[in-house]
């Protein structure tokens, strides 16, 4: 039962108990099966960003090596590849999941505000994928936040990316309280900006956000 940042897995963990608090998993994965095909191409390319660096055009393909490499730059530059002495990496990756919404509710915002066709199967009504990065950053909440001493935050031990906003970081020195202060901050934030509730990707365990 997989979908966009999902599982039955992952959801017997959110059902277990309120907000991940002392969660516990009922499965675990112990191993996995891939069937893969050899090939010198891709399937064929369906994200814009990846497309435009490669310059093609949507559904072609490429040579696997540049996929691979070119992948890896354009999630470099969004702090998304570790490097040793580059606190921008140092995080889960995405903090938080783009939110899927009623068509309404993504009608309410601003006609700049990133919207992505989206249909689970077996449900009835289509819904639309926000981009949770827009959402933080029109709300306030720029690559950096934490940084500079900014209310509610914890004198730059942790903070957004300066590369993107979605990337919860610690600086050296944060412990798991100052991420989720800083994660509460903008959730909340988004909230009474937006009204939508953004929902934390990595599993917590024996924490959460604030109340």
């Amino acid at each position: 039962e997989f979908g966009y940042r999902d599982s039955v897995i992952k959801r017997t963990i959110a059902s277990s108990t309120t907000n991940f608090h002392q969660a516990s998993p009922r499965w675990i994965v112990l191993s996995v099966d891939l069937q893969l095909v050899k090939t010198g191409k891709s399937a064929p390319i369906r994200y814009t960003q990846l497309a435009r660096a490669l310059n093609l055009e949507l559904e072609q393909s490429a040579p696997l090596e540049r996929i691979r490499q070119t992948v890896l730059d354009l999630r470099g530059t969004k702090g998304m590849v570790l490097e040793a002495q580059d606190h921008d990496t140092w995080s889960t990756g995405s903090f938080f999941t783009n939110p899927i919404v009623p068509i309404e509710v993504a009608e309410t915002l601003p006609d700049d505000a990133p919207r992505f066709p989206h249909h689970e199967a077996g449900e009835t009504t289509d819904t639309v994928k926000l981009s949770a990065a827009w959402l933080i950053e029109h709300a306030g909440y720029n690559k950096g936040f934490g940084l500079n001493g900014e209310s509610n935050t914890v004198n730059g031990r942790a903070s957004l990316s300066t590369k993107h906003t979605l990337a919860l970081t610690n600086r050296g020195t944060a412990s798991t309280q100052d991420l989720v202060q800083i994660a509460t901050v903008v959730r909340d934030g988004v909230a009474e900006k937006w009204g939508i509730h953004l929902v934390p990707e990595p599993v917590l365990v024996g924490v959460q956000l604030g109340a």
